[in-house]
Formats: C-alpha cells, structure tokens, sequence
C-alpha cells in the first residue's frame, strides 16, 4: 500500500527515543520529510542524520516558548508540517489519594497544555492546504484507568476529550485527528513503571514483568516498531476516513472492544 507520505513534511514531538523515534523512522520511511526533536538536541540530531530527510531540533515542549520554536525550525527546513504526532513523557506514577493540586498542574503540563499550544500553530496551515493530520500518542489509560498512574489517567483523558471535539470542527477541512494508544511497549517509560512497580509491591523486577505479560493475550510486550507501523498508517493518505478515533496498540491488554 502506498501510504502517499512523500514529499509530506512530519513534525513528532519527544522524537529522541522510545514510541517517538520509532514513529519518525517509519514516517521517514515512508518518504516524509521529517522533524525530530527533544530535550537531547545531539541524540535528535544523530537521528535525523540517519534518515533519509530529516532534521533534528533541540527543544523544550514544556516552555511557554517551546512549541513555537519548534514550529520555526520544522517551518526554515520543510515548510509548515503537515503532519503533527504530539506525543511526550508522562507524569510520575502514584495513586489517586496521594494527588494534590500541583501534581495536577504539572501533570496538564506535560500531557495536554504543550500539545494544545502546538495544534494552535500548526493547524491554520492545514486548513488553509484542506490536508492534515494529528496524531496523539496517548494511553489505554483513557479507556481502562491504570492503577498507580493517576496522573497519567486525568491528563490523558483531558487531551483525548480535547482531541475528541477537534476531530469534528476541523474534518470538513481535510484534517484528521486521532489517537493511538499503546499498552505495554517495550520502552524506557515501560522500564520504569514496572521499576516503580516493583518497589511498591515488594516483587523483583522479573515478577513484576511476568505478572504483566500474563495479562496480555499475545503474552509479550510490543516493539516500537509494531506501535510506529500503526501511526504511520494514521497518518496516511489511505486514512482519510479514519477521524476522531482512538485506536490501541495493546496485544488485546484491554478487555473491551
């Protein structure tokens, strides 16, 4: 399938490792001229040096600056993008009855107010060209809250009913907007949980890791690369009709449809 990404010009947002960079490398794949960009400016810059058209960008999302610098540097090396794919770490894990205020604060921080920052840059352009797409990485958390990740599970749901209500005011446009939610994917953030996991309850690692791949039906966690297949094709001419949805990446983790 001709997934019509060449020439197209993708901005991926937290694009230096994990689900990011596996999702820059299969737009870059598919001909997309490509932004990758963090917080490590020299791990953004030896990606883009590995792709066939790409550049990489030193930035902080969670700036007030941040989103716009970002867009000026994709806008001097490709043009305004035509693809956005919001995506960036979350919020540390805890319960529900240990959240205050500022946790909430900096957990919209991270999760909704520097991706609402960036779609009000960049949308106008796709209106304008009546073809674009936004995609957010976003988490099984919205559809089944996940316990010790409270934080993750108010920000994530606030982007994806943000997300939710722009997919309909921009479709007739030929903008789709859409998320894509990953359960276990073998990454750093993963690493982490589980990590953190473990400390909570006592377990080693190992056990913690068993017990979690016992809950998924494929029984394993997913590659970068399984989790980034998917949002290219989000993201492709072919996807079209596709809008307003959260699709999963899960290994069948979430017991719904």
């Amino acid at each position: 399938m001709d997934f019509g990404l060449a020439g197209r010009s993708a901005l991926v947002c937290s694009s230096t490792g994990g689900i990011g960079e596996a999702i820059a490398r299969a737009l870059a794949a598919e001909g997309a001229h490509t932004v990758v960009c963090g917080r490590r400016g020299h791990r953004a810059q030896e990606i883009a040096a590995e792709l066939p058209s790409a550049v990489g960008v030193e930035v902080d999302l969670l700036t007030e600056d941040g989103p716009a610098e970002l867009l000026a540097a994709t806008v001097a090396a490709f043009g305004a993008p035509d693809i956005v794919v919001l995506n960036g770490p979350g919020p540390r894990p805890g319960p529900a009855a240990a959240v205050d205020v500022a946790d909430i604060d900096a957990a919209l921080d991270a999760t909704l107010r520097q991706h609402i920052r960036l779609v009000a840059l960049t949308l106008p352009t796709m209106r304008e060209r009546g073809w674009g797409r936004i995609l957010a990485v976003g988490s099984s958390g919205i559809v089944a809250p996940l316990p010790n990740l409270a934080l993750s599970n108010v920000g994530r749901a606030a982007l994806a009913g943000y997300l939710k209500t722009l997919a309909a005011e921009v479709a007739a446009d030929g903008v789709t907007v859409n998320l894509l939610l990953p359960g276990r994917i073998e990454t750093d953030r993963t690493a982490a949980v589980d990590a953190a996991n473990a400390e909570r309850t006592g377990r080693t690692l190992a056990e913690v890791v068993q017990a979690s791949v016992a809950t998924i039906p494929l029984r394993r966690y997913g590659r970068p690369s399984e989790f980034a297949a998917a949002a290219a094709f989000l993201c492709s001419a072919p996807a079209s009709y596709i809008t307003g949805t959260a699709l999963r990446c899960d290994g069948g983790l979430v017991p719904s449809l």
